[in-house]
């Protein structure tokens, strides 16, 4: 819990709370793939059709179990963006891949949002009126959510690391000089 709390340059200290709802929106993405993988239905006929059914190997390997591992690959960087800055390239490489997932995120979530609001792709893709409804309102938002939470918290893993360069260490007292 030490690790995870901060002081900002106002001497106020802060938890990293956006790391920790990376690493939840993520766990719990990765749950729902889980439960898909396993031969759940919910939210996955309409999310997505036909293959929700037929349920192929090679989409459940790689789209629901592959998926599922991805996401606690996700909540693992989203944990790390709640710790102290590391040094070095270390640090660098922990807020470049949350700034990563932030861009994929989203842009996952305005293209297909753009995709579906604007009929892109005409009728050669078959969309049916369930599956654009629950994109549109649940899943693309949900893309969305994923790739704020993980910016923010890639932002505010850069402001630690900026607050942490110029910081003297502490005497133990909670006070640092800036």
């Amino acid at each position: 819990m030490l690790l995870a709390v901060r002081e900002d340059r106002q001497g106020r200290t802060t938890a990293r709370v956006w790391g920790r709802v990376a690493c939840a929106w993520a766990v719990a993405f990765a749950a729902l793939h889980f439960y898909w993988a396993l031969g759940g239905n919910w939210g996955l006929s309409v999310s997505a059709g036909p293959l929700a059914e037929e349920r192929p190997a090679w989409f459940v390997a790689a789209g629901l179990w592959g998926v599922g591992v991805l996401c606690l690959v996700g909540g693992a960087l989203g944990w790390l963006l709640t710790r102290p800055w590391p040094r070095g390239r270390a640090g660098r490489v922990v807020k470049a891949l949350g700034w990563s997932v932030c861009a994929v995120l989203l842009v996952r979530g305005v293209a297909v949002e753009m995709l579906l609001l604007t009929d892109a792709a005409g009728r050669a893709v078959d969309v049916s009126p369930d599956q654009r409804l629950w994109t549109l309102v649940l899943w693309n938002p949900w893309f969305l959510v994923g790739g704020l939470v993980f910016g923010l918290s890639a932002w505010e893993f850069g402001r630690a690391a900026e607050g942490a360069v110029g910081a003297a260490p502490s005497d133990g007292s909670g006070s640092s000089s800036v």
